[in-house]
């Protein structure tokens, strides 16, 4: 895999907070600022291959690609806040193990490429949300763009939590994603997305978008990080209070929840790294 940078702030209406992941989703309307859209490209490996038909009857083109910036950009960041300078995005389908991952050039990590597995794409044809899942695989990658990543520092599971958390309130959590408290926080994806949400609808909404922008400078500190937005809580004990909050709400310890009509679902390929 090559070596790869990181990636790369509003107000957001509350979502609801389900026993499970919403059988259906569609794309919240989050967008309340117009930021700077950088060029999109699309580059198809094999155009004859079904899962290129696939993609292409299920993304609106650049409508699509843009309304997913625009997600990403108003999740992580306000107007005034300094963003990454990521001036290209260019989509790759192509044969690859796993699902996705995200990386910078070479000769310019500014321009992005997102990389997405043509035989995972012909997987979702048989899904009646096979539009929502390639949209939340794109949303997925789109974060590690434009997130901040503590100078390459940030552990990969807060990367990809981040990057799950602004797929969930985009209205695009898939189908298999569960709430769940067992291990650790930093588990990554949507077991560290939710706990995410969490914080945002304890101490308030930004609450992520705070700890994105707290991870633009110097080196990752877990307790510097976690006290500066969310008041000088631990991550731990907020992990604690949300495994009890989720007891609470569902009457049962998630960890043990039944998994009928849970899918096995390969995840994104971790795509931190150091952002020059």
């Amino acid at each position: 895999m090559p070596a790869i940078p990181p990636y790369f702030q509003q107000e957001m209406p509350a979502i609801s907070r389900p026993e499970q992941a919403p059988a259906t989703a569609t794309t919240a309307p989050i967008q309340r600022h117009k930021f700077p859209t950088p060029k999109l490209r699309l580059h198809l490996n094999d155009i004859g291959h079904e899962a290129s038909s696939i993609f292409l009857s299920n993304v609106k083109g650049n409508e699509d690609l843009e309304n997913q910036v625009q997600n990403v950009l108003n999740l992580l960041y306000s107007p005034s806040c300094l963003r990454p300078g990521t001036r290209s995005v260019t989509i790759v389908l192509r044969y690859m193990d796993g699902v996705a991952y995200t990386s910078g050039k070479d000769l310019d990590h500014d321009h992005k490429e997102i990389h997405i597995n043509l035989h995972y794409i012909k997987r979702t044809s048989s899904k009646a949300s096979a539009r929502d899942e390639i949209l939340g695989v794109i949303c997925h990658e789109l974060v590690h763009c434009f997130q901040w990543a503590a100078s390459g520092t940030c552990p990969g599971g807060l990367i990809e939590g981040v990057a799950d958390w602004v797929r969930l309130r985009a209205g695009l959590a898939a189908k298999h994603w569960k709430h769940e408290a067992g291990g650790k926080w930093d588990g990554g994806y949507q077991h560290t997305g939710y706990f995410l949400e969490y914080l945002e609808q304890r101490f308030g909404a930004g609450t992520v978008r705070k700890l994105n922008g707290c991870l633009r400078d110097g080196e990752y500190d877990e307790e510097k990080l976690f006290g500066q937005c969310c008041k000088d809580h631990k991550v731990e004990d907020l992990w604690k209070d949300y495994a009890d909050d989720l007891k609470r709400k569902q009457g049962k310890d998630k960890t043990e929840e039944d998994d009928e009509n849970n899918e096995e679902v390969p995840n994104p390929i971790p795509t931190h790294g150091v952002h020059l």
